[in-house]
């Protein structure tokens, strides 16, 4: 893949992977073109082990979930019985849905620091172009 499209799924811009390579922290090979491209298994691995280190958890409580967002409450919506939470995680942005009740007690606000605890019993995963 081309450095663009690996600087888009890293979140980080052209400037910094052409960095990376330039230091010999990321590899590259040259497409038939002549130009430096990433092989996918290789921004696999490098991606895996430079993730940024997650925000510490500022509930201090301990949980079984893993996947745990930390981030800032953009958005709170609510109505007599529902609110809808809109939280910034990094690049990320969740959306959840709740009592209004539970935003209420939770005090939630924009401008809150919380943590979104993502909890699926179905994940589904897309690729460009493809059909099942």
């Amino acid at each position: 893949m081309r450095i663009r499209e690996a600087a888009e799924l890293l979140g980080v811009s052209d400037d910094t992977v052409r960095r990376w390579i330039d230091q010999g922290t990321l590899s590259v090979s040259h497409d038939q073109s002549g130009r430096k491209v990433i092989a996918g298994d290789v921004l696999a691995e490098f991606a895996r082990t430079n993730a940024p280190l997650q925000p510490p958890n500022p509930l201090g409580v301990g949980s079984s979930a893993r996947n745990r967002f930390v981030g800032l409450v953009t958005k709170v919506e609510t109505d007599k019985v529902m609110a809808r939470v809109e939280m910034q995680c990094g690049p990320f942005t969740v959306v959840s849905l709740m009592s209004a009740e539970a935003a209420r007690e939770l005090e939630l606000e924009p401008g809150s620091v919380a943590v979104a605890v993502v909890k699926a019993t179905t994940v589904i995963v897309e690729t460009p172009g493809q059909s099942a």
